[in-house]
């Protein structure tokens, strides 16, 4: 290489060298420039992302308690309100449209019950022996639990013995006991029949009352023979509330009481209160002689087609036939001294 060729190059190479130094220069203040701007940018970008998966977050959570209290909110709403409502709903009886049964329907079934047990049991009466209140008094005390067949078979003796309150107030329990034995339960019926009789003696002159108010006072003396007493001795409508009566007119639909008391209040309502007694004599027999508590003779029934329970019982007429009792039957009635146009025989 000659002189004039290195000089050249040396000028050359410093340039090089110059302009390499500016570059590397340039080099390092750029990236510096930059990377503060990157770090930077991240930065703010993440705070917003982070903020939004925040928000997000937040969001979610505030839903899914919300979703869950929905939940929680509809479930018990759904499910146990509707148990109870069934449960409350399930005894009443509803119409056919699916409706519950209204009164004036109740009170229209009643009445065409009513008329067709008088056509059927036009002879129906107490089925107790009595001549006088205060035997039919005393005799409904000792039916309580026994069939009106033996208090008739057991009276005769006891009203030869103590004819009035006054004889029957002085007797001897041990005796009256003995007397009244065959009705079961003796003992605690001759403590009401005493107690009862000193009743009359000292406080109605030996008569017997003619209110509801005044017998229900009297030992041994409940609603329903009151009723029997007031209805078939005075003439006072009311309706006697036995467990014939009470099983009738639930399986006829008219209430679905089992409270002597509320049943009575029920049917009140349906029934003129003329009709009152004679309703409760009908269905009193009708209950002793064909729809019997274990097994109804539906097939056997003359008013079938009126009752909402047909079919509890045996349908078929020749089994249902052979279900009867008393004159229904074909075999006597209950009382000794029935009425004249009586259809059974004594």
């Amino acid at each position: 290489m000659s002189e004039q060729e290195t000089a050249a190059e040396v000028p050359t190479q410093k340039a090089a060298a110059e302009q390499a130094a500016k570059t590397v220069g340039a080099a390092k203040k750029t990236p510096a420039k930059k990377a503060a701007p990157a770090k930077k940018t991240p930065a703010k970008k993440a705070a917003p992302a982070k903020k939004a998966a925040a928000a997000k977050k937040s969001a979610t959570a505030k839903q899914a308690p919300a979703k869950k209290t929905a939940a929680a909110q509809k479930s018990p709403a759904d499910k146990t309100p509707a148990k109870k409502t069934a449960a409350k709903k399930a005894p009443a009886k509803k119409a056919p449209g699916g409706r519950p049964e209204s009164r004036a329907s109740k009170a229209k079934r009643a009445a065409q019950l009513n008329e067709a047990l008088a056509e059927v049991y036009y002879y129906a009466h107490p089925e107790l022996d009595f001549e006088n209140p205060f035997e039919l008094l005393v005799a409904t005390v000792l039916s309580a639990q026994t069939t009106d067949l033996r208090v008739n078979q057991t009276t005769p003796a006891l009203f030869a013995a103590y004819p009035t309150p006054e004889d029957m107030a002085a007797a001897n329990p041990e005796e009256l006991e003995e007397l009244i034995r065959p009705t079961g339960f003796f003992r605690s019926k001759a403590k009401s029949l005493l107690g009862l009789s000193a009743a009359l003696r000292d406080d109605h002159g030996g008569k017997v009352p003619g209110t509801i108010e005044e017998l229900v006072k009297l030992p041994g003396v409940g609603r329903k023979t009151a009723f029997v007493v007031l209805g078939n001795a005075f003439g006072v409508p009311g309706l006697t509330v036995d467990t014939h009566f009470g099983r009738l007119v639930r399986r006829w639909k008219l209430t679905e009481q089992t409270d002597a008391v509320k049943v009575e209040q029920e049917i009140d309502d349906l029934l003129p209160e003329s009709e009152w007694t004679m309703f409760s004599h009908r269905t009193i027999f009708h209950g002793r002689r064909i729809c019997h508590s274990r097994k109804p003779a539906c097939g056997a029934c003359p008013i079938a087609e009126l009752c909402p329970s047909y079919g509890e019982g045996e349908t078929d007429p020749e089994k249902a036939k052979k279900l009867l009792k008393y004159e229904m039957g074909g075999q006597p009635g209950q009382r000794l001294k029935p009425p004249a146009d009586y259809p059974g025989r004594p």
